[in-house]
């Protein structure tokens, strides 16, 4: 195979597997030879066994950080802070995209930034939708109100108000709460039945404090 067929198959995808390149009739460790050679000559860069991107000069799309994490992790959703920042919950960008998977907790250092992965029950693999991320990409997402569960459900005392007041929780009025209770309730889980009664009282205060602010 040369590079130029390799730049055909691939197209605009952002990233590939192997596997892309071993249909039909081809010799499976010929095409691992040569993607070893490119990624030796900076042509691809490789972001974990059998997956790749194709270096700068002959990307066509540049891969969003959501898109790499759930290629890097099958089983998995973006949550925590990376997909409260993401809806605007909370002010602050995040340097490493965090996801939550069912399998082995991990982590990846890549030439196209730092991922994390948290592990979580199978039972509470829920609550994320594919999203839009731009450039004619998808992501899986949690929702606003599952991100912020998530992240109580992994952090130590993280139904406790003052970590809440600690998160700088902001926007609570894209908290659909109805749906918060419902996805709290559905983990039959009394630290997130706490914490969504939590975040109500919390986004209460919110909506309370911008409407003194027009008065």
């Amino acid at each position: 195979m040369e590079f130029e067929e390799l730049l055909h198959i691939v197209g605009d995808e952002p990233l590939f597997a192997t596997g892309l390149l071993l249909a039909g009739d081809v010799d499976p460790a010929n095409v691992r030879r040569q993607l070893s050679r490119w990624t030796a000559a900076g042509k691809l860069l490789q972001l974990r066994r059998g997956l790749y991107t194709l270096a700068t000069p002959y990307r066509k799309t540049t891969p969003h950080p959501f898109v790499v994490a759930n290629r890097l992790v099958r089983a998995s959703y973006v949550s925590l802070q990376s997909a409260l920042a993401h809806h605007g919950l909370i002010p602050e960008h995040v340097p490493v995209t965090t996801s939550v998977t069912t399998s082995r907790p991990t982590e990846y250092e890549t030439s196209l930034g730092h991922y994390t992965f948290r592990h979580i029950k199978p039972d509470l693999l829920y609550g994320y939708h594919r999203a839009d991320v731009g450039n004619d990409q998808q992501a899986f997402i949690a929702t606003p109100e599952k991100a912020l569960l998530d992240q109580v459900y992994l952090q130590p005392g993280g139904d406790d108000l003052a970590y809440l007041q600690g998160l700088r929780l902001q926007n609570l009025e894209r908290l659909d709460v109805d749906r918060l209770r419902r996805l709290a309730d559905r983990a039959g889980s009394p630290k997130l039945a706490r914490a969504a009664d939590n975040v109500v009282t919390l986004a209460r205060e919110e909506a309370e404090s911008g409407y003194e602010t027009l008065s």
